[in-house]
């Protein structure tokens, strides 16, 4: 009996540990409400117009979107920033959604609160999630300076202190005074932060500053980089503040509701103690009593170091995949000599499947950010095939590839996107087999479910010359007339009786083959690679 007893206990732990392992992956990140495949998109770009009409063209692109395929998206952050034409990483006050008469301004650069609301009832009413951005880390657009005891860093590495302690005029005072104490009345003063770069008494530039005071020091687990990477810009959060924590977890909840957010892109994470964007994150989801999505981004082209946040923060939401957008634009700047084979070699997607937020570019990597790494006009079909059509991974667009970045003159690719969302949203379920066996030319199918008539395809594409592959789509698909949707390969493939067809690619191009009783409107496109 004491031999069953311990049996039953070991086996009941055995349990318990398994469970407790399983990362948490909200249920509409796996599909859509009405089964659908789940895909994201970033409306926003860095040079849009400060014009205060982006909400507006948001609230009347809603029902095009739900159209297209797209179930979420991720706004812009919508709060009051530094000025009235900042993107709203420059965060000075997080619960003005332009709403209040400060820094010179009532709206933000996309408009003002009525409007973001009217946008999202919009989204809403099409069947769209909206993700809000998060920005924590720091705060700019001070509304006063106060003199601190602070230290001089190495920029290099931020754990060495370069000289003695001194005092400095920083930007630390946030009073809100057009705001006052409407939905909130904390005012964040020296004490809340961690560090600065900027004295205004000396007016110094190219200098980290770490405040001095009771236990005052850099945040801790934050990513290694510089030795020790909290601080980033501006006046920099202190997340060791009990105060701060209690202020931050609050206006998450505000935020949530507010809004009726369904998740969350979180700013800047490698740059903010790991345990603090857990605990937010479990703290909201428990305050609204909703099942929140949140993605993190955390900049850095190393699935280690990916792997390691993961972990910490206990797998309770996902990353974008940093490592494969890296090998799109690798693969993209080597005029065909990329070995496709490798495409997905050290990406989330591929190690930790159900935590990848898969992209090809977003507002960091455009033309001349901080971050550029734009993947070649040439390879985009490429990348988004690679990012939309297979199993794994929550397939995001970005809206400069979208609509295009007229500033930088990027040109729109709408109507190349389009003919994969729609693989994305009709064609690409069921069992996938994977062909990523040449140098040039990959592939994989998908078998298609019941749920989705006429679901499952074959995408085949090339960074060089084009080609042929024979690649097995399902028995159950035999006798079937397969044409590729995207237009960029005339003709038609009749699946054998083994299941097998032999599907082509033109050179530096895609095609993604599907039983379609429709041909695609758009003209058929062909994609050059040099």
């Amino acid at each position: 009996m004491r031999k069953n007893f311990r049996f039953i206990i070991s086996t009941f732990l055995v349990i318990l540990l398994v469970f407790s392992s399983i990362p948490y992956v909200p249920s509409s990140v796996v599909a859509h409400h009405d089964g659908t495949n789940g895909t994201m998109m970033q409306y926003f770009e860095w040079y849009l117009p400060n014009d205060g009409e982006h909400w507006n063209r948001l609230r009347n692109d809603a029902t095009n979107l739900r159209n297209s395929g797209i179930t979420a998206v991720w706004i812009p952050p919508a709060w009051k920033g530094s000025t009235q034409g900042d993107v709203g990483y420059g965060a000075y006050d997080l619960y003005d959604l332009g709403e209040f008469n400060q820094k010179g301004t009532i709206r933000t650069k996309y408009g003002t609160k009525n409007q973001l609301h009217s946008a999202i009832s919009s989204l809403k009413n099409n069947g769209i999630q909206v993700y809000g951005d998060v920005v924590m880390n720091h705060k700019g657009g001070a509304d006063g300076t106060e003199w601190v005891r602070a230290v001089e860093v190495n920029p290099s590495n931020r754990n060495q202190e370069i000289t003695g302690d001194y005092d400095i005029q920083a930007w630390t005072k946030f009073d809100f005074p057009g705001r006052g104490n409407t939905y909130s009345s904390f005012k964040w003063r020296s004490y809340h932060f961690d560090g600065t770069d900027w004295d205004e008494s000396r007016k110094l530039q190219n200098r980290i500053y770490k405040f001095r005071g009771t236990g005052k020091n850099w945040d801790w687990e934050v990513d290694t980089e510089n030795g020790n990477y909290d601080y980033l810009m501006y006046a920099d959060i202190d997340m060791d503040h009990p105060d701060v924590v209690d202020e931050l977890q609050n206006w998450g909840v505000w935020y949530t509701n507010t809004l009726g957010l369904d998740g969350f892109r979180i700013d800047a994470v490698k740059h903010i103690k790991y345990s603090f964007t857990r605990d937010w994150i479990n703290h909201v989801r428990q305050a609204t009593g909703k099942d929140m999505f949140a993605v993190a981004e955390f900049w850095k082209n190393d699935i280690g170091a990916l792997e390691n946040y993961l972990s910490k923060t206990d797998w309770n939401h996902s990353v974008f995949d940093v490592p494969l957008h890296y090998n799109l634009y690798s693969a993209s700047k080597s005029s065909g000599n990329y070995d496709m084979r490798n495409i997905f070699n050290g990406t989330v997607v591929q190690r930790y499947p159900s935590h990848a937020v898969t992209f090809v570019d977003n507002h960091d990597s455009q033309p001349e950010q901080a971050l550029e790494s734009f993947v070649e006009e040439w390879f985009k079909p490429l990348a988004y095939a690679l990012t939309l059509t297979r199993q794994h991974g929550y397939g995001s667009v970005f809206y400069g590839d979208y609509y295009g970045i007229p500033t930088h003159d990027v040109p729109a690719m709408k109507s190349k996107i389009d003919p994969i969302l729609e693989a994305r949203q009709k064609y690409a379920y069921g069992t996938q087999h994977d062909y990523l066996d040449h140098h040039d030319i990959i592939g994989w199918t998908r078998e298609g479910n019941s749920a989705h008539a006429n679901s499952g395809l074959a995408t085949l594409l090339s960074d060089g010359p084009g080609g042929n592959k024979w690649m097995y789509v399902g028995k159950q698909k035999a006798g079937q007339v397969w044409s590729d949707i995207t237009g960029n390969v005339s003709g038609t493939v009749t699946i054998n009786n083994d299941g097998w067809g032999n599907f082509s690619v033109n050179g530096g191009s895609v095609s993604i083959w599907a039983k379609r009783l429709e041909t695609y409107e758009n003209p058929r496109v062909v994609v050059g690679f040099l």
